[in-house]
């Protein structure tokens, strides 16, 4: 059965087929452009979705792990974000608070736990829709195929300020032709400075933005970022485009 493993797990999480692989044979297929991310906190249900969506043409990555909702990915653009979940209640909520200060991008929650009220709560805090299991993989692409957009970064062919081109849809970045090897991290960081470009964010917002946290001031995490970053960025060229600016923070702007 192809897509056993996926199934195995699912029935173990409530989301059972009766007959999956009839099922799975009547879904469609998604558009080419379809990339979703996946936010789970189980690892093992994880591969399984991954695998299984992968089979139906769907670009999927994947965050997990306990703070997989704070992932510096969601920075980047899908065309849909689905959260499985097992924790009910307020953990469930906290989940969807936190990816939704991260992305604009529809966000579908897997859940079997969570009562009526938990679930509108969610809806009012920004998730576009809840689906219930046990489920069929043939409800779950409907969903999918309902919620699923090119996000705008799509549609846009590049983010640029001088000679630095960066491709959200793809994750690669180029000065003056040249690729530049940057880390997730990096390229997220990178990321949040060019969306706001000359303007200066300070150390608590690129937190939030970047690692999803409260700044703790006793940390150099920041500090280690933008010097790992500036390296491959400017350290090569002669026109610098990363400043600190004193007791405010970091900008990413052309400075003559």
């Amino acid at each position: 059965m192809p897509d056993s493993n996926f199934f195995i797990e699912a029935k173990s999480n409530g989301a059972f087929l009766e007959n999956p692989e009839q099922e799975f044979r009547n879904c469609d297929c998604l558009p080419d452009a379809t990339r979703i991310l996946l936010v789970d906190h189980r690892s093992s249900f994880s591969e399984s979705m991954n695998q299984a969506l992968r089979k139906r043409g769907v670009s999927i990555d994947i965050a997990h792990g306990i703070n997989a909702a704070a992932t510096p990915a969601l920075t980047r653009g899908y065309s849909l974000v689905l959260l499985n979940y097992l924790q009910p209640g307020a953990a469930g909520l906290n989940a969807v608070r936190s990816i939704r200060r991260r992305t604009d991008a529809p966000l579908l929650v897997l859940t079997e736990r969570d009562s009526v009220a938990v679930r509108m709560a969610g809806l009012e805090l920004g998730a576009s829709d809840y689906l219930v299991k046990p489920f069929s993989m043939v409800e779950l692409l409907a969903r999918i195929k309902s919620l699923a957009r090119v996000p705008a970064a799509l549609a846009q062919t590049s983010l640029r300020l001088a000679d630095l081109e960066l491709e959200e849809h793809d994750a690669t970045c180029r000065r003056d032709g040249r690729k530049l090897d940057l880390t997730r991290m990096e390229f997220a960081l990178l990321l949040v400075l060019l969306r706001n470009q000359g303007r200066v964010l300070s150390r608590d917002t690129l937190a939030r933005e970047v690692w999803g946290t409260e700044f703790d001031p006793n940390t150099n995490a920041i500090n280690v970022a933008v010097l790992r970053l500036r390296s491959k960025l400017d350290a090569p060229f002669d026109v610098k485009l990363l400043h600190a600016v004193r007791n405010k923070g970091y900008v990413l702007e052309v400075r003559s």
